[in-house]
């Protein structure tokens, strides 16, 4: 778990850092293109979730990612298994929720930077993210990962608990 914690208190300095960068290299709207058609770094910010998603309402989603977090540590146990991967992906999570909440608190928006797009049509691209973003996703992605490759240890003990009942009868 202190690998676990160690990483996610590096991803959160790493999204903070280059946050700053960005607002004191762009201005707002500002773009600089690094692979033409395809990728720009870009300086917006975004005062709701993913997409735009509850725009204004940065109080909400502050108690909403409050929320998650307590919840999540509270429950690490039940919900990490044991499974070291596990921990790593949720304190993942905890840094881009983090992350994103020290935007909403200090700056009153989500600073946005790195922006995916196809061809020269940048009407269709990706909404602009972050790192914490990043360390959001990728965190979802291992606990995903690991739920479905790794067994339930939980309900194998359930199992094997049923399967004595039985035998015993």
């Amino acid at each position: 778990m202190l690998f676990s914690t160690l990483f996610a208190v590096g991803l959160l300095i790493l999204d903070q850092i280059t946050k700053i960068l960005v607002e004191s290299s762009l201005k707002l709207g500002e773009r600089i293109t690094v692979i033409p058609g395809f990728f720009d770094l870009t300086h917006i910010t975004n005062k709701g979730a993913a997409w735009g998603i509850l725009h204004g309402y940065g109080w909400l989603l502050l108690l909403i990612a409050a929320a998650v977090v307590v919840v999540a540590f509270l429950c690490i146990r039940w919900l990490t298994e044991g499974y070291n991967e596990r921990y790593f992906a949720i304190f993942i999570v905890f840094s881009g929720i983090f992350g994103n909440s020290i935007d909403r608190i200090w700056r009153g928006q989500v600073v946005d930077f790195l922006d995916f797009y196809i061809y020269y049509n940048r009407e269709h691209h990706w909404p602009a993210f972050n790192v914490a973003d990043i360390s959001i996703c990728v965190g979802v992605g291992i606990y995903f990962l690991s739920t479905l490759l790794r067994s339930d240890k939980n309900s194998d003990n359930t199992a094997d608990k049923l399967q004595e009942t039985a035998d015993s009868k």
